[in-house]
């Protein structure tokens, strides 16, 4: 097995948090009462139960790099999420070309964690 990370992000519920990331490609790989890990191909986001998280204080945030970074953030917009720069969950950047050559877009997601997407 190659080694990877996955992060380890809060839900304050674990059935809102698989629905909003469902639309998106992602599918239940694990769950139980205190953890549960979502899929799409071989990006993997584990979620913790934080059921009194307040998203407005969130300061969790993961990374997602993506082959296709324009065809996500398409999926994301198809998905309803709103492109605002503010509230959650909302698109806060569409894909741009970054200061140090690469290209990004932002998501926050209902939980108020910050989920940059970074095209490989």
């Amino acid at each position: 097995m190659t080694d990877q990370a996955t992060p380890n992000l809060p839900a304050r519920d674990f059935d809102a948090t698989e629905a909003f990331y469902a639309p998106l490609g992602f599918t239940r790989r694990y769950r139980d009462e205190v953890w549960m890990i979502l899929e799409r191909g071989t990006l993997m986001l584990e979620f913790f139960p934080w059921p009194d998280l307040d998203p407005g204080e969130s300061s969790f945030g993961s990374c997602l790099r993506l082959d296709d970074l324009d065809g996500f953030y398409a999926e994301c917009r198809a998905a309803g999420i709103p492109e605002s720069r503010k509230g959650w969950p909302r698109l806060d950047h569409p894909p741009h070309a970054m200061p140090w050559g690469g290209r990004m877009a932002a998501m926050v997601d209902l939980d108020g964690s910050l989920i940059r997407m970074l095209q490989n």
